[in-house]
């Protein structure tokens, strides 16, 4: 053999071994996509009245099944778009609105399912959207969470646009919006790189994606205009703040909150 051919074995060597590593991973999220579907609840029961409080760690699909409901009834329930992001602190219904219809269920595409008959008395009042466009009344006094332009408005419906992104330099100071409790610090959440939420009220968060570095830590109590976070690029391809403001889990623009520039 060769002096050229032993020094290229190992390589070929090595470039099997990936190749095998990458295909055994993709069987494997093929198994737990697989494994996923046939552990859904083949139909929902709702819980009218009941609702639960997103946990660090928590998914979609494990709240649904835990609670024995199908992950797109939750999704649909709680009006949460794909790729159905759900965050710390939210509180979601385990039940549909009063005499609203159900997805349908996996195994049953195209089935629609009855209605539910009424809730029982003891069902919570379900607060209605806002219109697009207007405000929810809010006693929060909301501020800019940054200095800059703005490069890209909240979109109604676009699971891309689910709040507004905000040009600034690197390293320049992300502040908090109002006063509240760090609920999440940390970049688990596909999309927003380094990211911090914010609680505000039982109805109100606001979240800060793209830092390039996060200054406060989970169960942290902060002020308004307290520095949180510094610019940065984490899962974006220029310097900027991705800011989102949610009512009772729900994006909403935060331009109809934020004061007028």
């Amino acid at each position: 053999m060769s002096n050229n051919a032993r020094a290229s074995a190992p390589r070929l060597r090595l470039l099997r071994i990936s190749a095998a590593a990458a295909l055994l991973g993709s069987l494997l999220l093929v198994a737990c996509a697989s494994s996923t579907v046939t552990r859904t609840p083949a139909g929902s029961t709702p819980k009218y009245g009941a609702t639960t409080v997103v946990k660090r760690g928590d998914n979609l699909y494990r709240i649904a099944t835990g609670n024995g409901i199908t992950t797109l009834d939750l999704a649909a329930w709680n009006n949460i778009p794909p790729p159905y992001t759900i965050y710390p602190g939210q509180r979601l219904k385990l039940y549909p609105d009063s005499g609203a219809g159900r997805m349908p269920s996996r195994g049953t595409a195209g089935t629609a399912t009855p209605p539910a008959s009424r809730p029982p008395a003891t069902s919570a009042p379900v607060p209605s959207p806002a219109p697009a466009g207007k405000a929810i009344a809010s006693s929060i006094k909301w501020r800019w969470p940054v200095d800059g332009s703005l490069l890209s408005s909240y979109q109604s419906g676009d699971p891309t646009r689910q709040g507004i992104d905000i040009a600034a330099t690197g390293g320049a100071p992300v502040r908090a919006t109002a006063d509240g409790t760090v609920v999440y610090s940390g970049s688990g959440l596909v999309g927003y790189g380094e990211l911090i939420i914010l609680k505000h009220s039982e109805e109100w968060l606001s979240a800060y994606g793209h830092n390039r570095n996060r200054m406060v830590n989970e169960g942290q109590v902060v002020k308004a205009g307290q520095q949180i976070a510094e610019v940065g690029r984490s899962g974006a391809s220029r310097d900027m703040l991705h800011f989102e403001i949610r009512h009772n889990g729900k994006p909403v623009d935060p331009q109809l909150y934020l004061p007028k520039r």
